[in-house]
């Protein structure tokens, strides 16, 4: 057997045995998720439930978040017009003495 034939062989077996290793890893984490989700009281059937729950909070978050932006609008809004018709009320009263 040749260096380049053993190099390829070794290789070979260091890349099955990674991919076993990544498939062991994988299988671990899912347990994992799937017992801490369990736990939780969500069983795997629910998953479609689960997503549209979480798709619901998030519109429900962005619309909140939404609001909130068009009240602070608002609220500057009604600061500057206070201050603009303060400033006009107090120079019509200037112009008028």
């Amino acid at each position: 057997m040749s260096d380049p034939d053993i190099r390829v062989i070794v290789a070979e077996t260091l890349a099955e045995q990674q991919r076993l290793q990544y498939s062991n890893i994988d299988a671990a984490v899912q347990r994992a998720v799937a017992t801490i989700l369990t736990s939780f009281g969500m069983e795997e059937e629910d998953r479609k439930e689960l997503r549209a729950d979480l798709q619901h909070l998030r519109r429900w978050r962005r619309s909140v978040e939404q609001a909130q932006s068009y009240t602070f609008k608002a609220v500057i809004t009604v600061l500057v017009s206070g201050l603009v018709g303060a400033v006009w009320l107090g120079f019509k009263a200037l112009l008028g003495k």
